[in-house]
């Protein structure tokens, strides 16, 4: 079976990683663009002896060209790409941006290439730690029924899984990856840095075999795994956690208000927690955001106090 040669145009995270793997499994990687200190030390590192390139080079170098840039630079790249008088018929572009579909490559798609999304559903370090973890790893995919094939063929070089994502849909595909991973590590800080106040001297340590379980609950059982104080509808817990959570920091209370909120609605879609005893719980939510805001008033107008007055070290004002 013949191989790519490949052009990667981005050396970042995602885009070093995958030409190193796709170069492991027999393709050719043949040029790469790195512009930033981080990616020629990514292609020097994991990319070993390919020529760095501008990136219309890379174009006319490739057969098949990874386009592993951020989503806002995207549409400029391919842009730039389209008129860059290096596409045609002969190549197959691929962007592994999990927002965009094949639209955004539609300038390039005009002159005869063929084009894909191809999204890894995984998180990366950049470095040959990930090399590991792409076997398994599940590549969302965008495309017409003759790029297909293409996709099929690099994700199973990788070991990867293939999941057919529509265009109409691509954004909540991602939204959706967002929401599960980026949130939880928002949410997993947000818990170190309580169990630190606390006390704690290993909040990773004591969270790790926790998270590790609800994760694996959750993805094997669903609603069912959910457990906790919402679920069994245990209103004076709920309560003294909202006593305890009084002076941290904003942004981890209202994210406690929001998921809490959220984990009631799924406790009563899931019959475990009734209508009555949800409003219950709904009121105790109210009463904290309230208290939060009556507090932030008063701090502010403390700190207005503050500053027009004189024998406190404030300015008046001119």
């Amino acid at each position: 079976m013949s191989r790519y040669r490949i052009g990667v145009i981005g050396a970042g995270r995602v885009g070093a990683v995958l030409a190193a793997a796709l170069r492991e499994a027999g393709h050719q990687v043949v040029a790469v663009s790195a512009r930033s200190a981080g990616s020629r030390t990514r292609a020097e590192t994991l990319l070993p002896g390919v020529r760095r390139m501008a990136p219309t080079e890379v174009a006319r170098a490739a057969d098949l060209i990874l386009l592993t840039v951020p989503d806002d630079v995207l549409p400029t790249v391919v842009h730039d790409l389209a008129g860059g008088g290096v596409l045609g018929p002969g190549h197959t572009v691929v962007h592994t941006s999990g927002r965009h579909g094949i639209a955004v490559l539609a300038p390039i798609a005009e002159l005869g290439s063929r084009v894909a999304a191809l999204h890894p559903a995984m998180t990366f370090t950049g470095t040959d730690l990930d090399l590991e973890r792409i076997a398994g790893t599940v590549f969302g995919l965008t495309s017409d029924d003759e790029t297909r094939a293409v996709g099929e063929r690099l994700v199973a070089d990788l070991g990867g899984t293939l999941t057919v994502i529509p265009e109409e849909r691509r954004t909540l595909y991602h939204a959706a990856l967002v929401h599960g991973a980026n949130h939880l590590v928002t949410l997993v800080s947000q818990a170190a840095a309580l169990l630190r106040q606390a006390g704690s001297t290993d909040p990773a340590a004591t969270l790790r075999p926790l998270l590790t379980a609800a994760l694996d609950n959750s993805l094997a059982y669903g609603e069912a795994a959910l457990t906790g104080p919402v679920a069994r509808g245990d209103r004076s817990t709920i309560s003294a956690h909202l006593d305890a959570l009084v002076d941290v920091p904003g942004p981890t209370l209202d994210a406690y208000l929001a998921m809490a909120r959220a984990t009631v609605e799924l406790a009563v879609a899931d019959g475990r927690l009734s209508r009555e005893r949800a409003r219950a719980i709904a009121e105790l939510f109210d009463a904290a955001v309230w208290e939060a805001t009556a507090a932030e008033m008063v701090d502010a107008t403390a700190a207005a106090d503050l500053a027009g007055d004189p024998a406190a070290g404030g300015r008046l004002p001119g």
